[in-house]
């Protein structure tokens, strides 16, 4: 019954084989498999090494400086806590402080009329551009790129001209308005509350227009041409193929547009602060010029971190909105 490995010109010792080939006897080494727990901790190290950079940037200039100005905005924190590194607590007072002054509440009606009339004029524009630049004409390729423009100049930088542009009654804005007979004497745009506001308006569509055009063009182009060529056939114009065909199809691109647009425009701070710094007479304060002003010019970073935390909360209520906006459309 029991068979000598000898016998079947095989026998295995210890891991080495010895097999009979040609009369001779030749020994083949078996490699054991590598451990299951070394090959597990290779599976998890490996990735773990790609992701730790990341991990790290996100904790130091980003969770790190979160959690601070949480915990600043419940201290009394003024210049001399600087020095410290921390102030003594005072719970909501800072909340209570901010929301109760009558500036804060200024720069809360003012970002909202700056962030609805920038999302709504840099997205209707942007759209517009959008369907020019799918159409195919002459130098259409090189319009796409003169487009992006705006977008490539730096904030501080297209502030900065247009504060040149609008800073004067001899100005090119006033002699432009001028001579096509729109004002019949020159505006002091920066100096005065109702047109300082409508000046950081137009230059921040001016700047938002090439991200909605880009986006809006990108999402015109994954639309079949062929659904508005029958549409067109059935007997509709441009208008109803623009709002039967088109919008319905480039809906989540739009929502996506929107909801960026808010996000980024609550939060512009560059274009405002080089312009008119929150005036005059704080006419044209945002919540983030007028936390940057708290915090940095009064010194009060205790408030100054409560209304960066508003402007936070707000950013973050959109945000869920967006999120809450996608799960509820057709087909995700």
């Amino acid at each position: 019954m029991g068979v000598p490995a000898r016998a079947s010109g095989q026998s295995v010792e210890q891991g080495v084989s010895h097999k009979a080939w040609g009369g001779r006897e030749v020994m083949l080494s078996h490699s054991r498999p590598a451990p299951r727990r070394s090959r597990l901790n290779r599976r998890v190290l490996v990735p773990a090494l790609f992701i730790a950079p990341s991990v790290v940037y996100a904790l130091v200039f980003f969770a790190y400086p979160l959690a601070y100005g949480v915990i600043m905005s419940f201290e009394r924190f003024g210049f001399a806590a600087v020095v410290h590194g921390s102030g003594p607590f005072v719970g909501l007072a800072n909340y209570r402080a901010a929301i109760a002054d009558p500036v804060t509440l200024t720069a809360f009606l003012n970002t909202v009329i700056f962030t609805v009339v920038s999302v709504a004029s840099q997205v209707a524009i942007g759209l517009g551009i959008a369907v020019l630049l799918n159409r195919p004409f002459l130098l259409s390729s090189l319009l796409r790129r003169l487009v992006l423009v705006p977008w490539l100049i730096p904030l501080v930088a297209s502030g900065t001209v247009f504060s040149l542009l609008f800073g004067s009654t001899n100005g090119f804005m006033n002699n432009l308005l001028l001579r096509l007979h729109l004002i019949s004497s020159p505006v002091q745009w920066l100096l005065s509350p109702g047109p300082a506001l409508t000046a950081i308006i137009l230059v921040n569509i001016w700047a938002g227009i090439p991200f909605n055009a880009l986006v809006l063009y990108s999402g015109l182009q994954d639309i079949d041409p062929v659904l508005s060529e029958a549409a067109r056939v059935d007997g509709t114009n441009a208008f109803q193929r623009l709002r039967y065909v088109t919008l319905p199809l480039l809906r989540p691109v739009l929502l996506i547009v929107v909801m960026l647009g808010i996000i980024a425009t609550v939060k512009t701070f560059d274009i405002v602060w080089v312009m008119t710094a929150g005036g005059p007479d704080n006419a044209t304060q945002l919540m983030s010029t007028w936390a940057y002003t708290q915090a940095f010019a009064n010194f009060n970073f205790g408030e100054g971190a409560a209304i960066s935390n508003l402007l936070l909360v707000a950013s973050f209520l959109m945000a869920l909105v967006y999120l809450r906006s996608l799960r509820t459309r057709p087909g995700v």
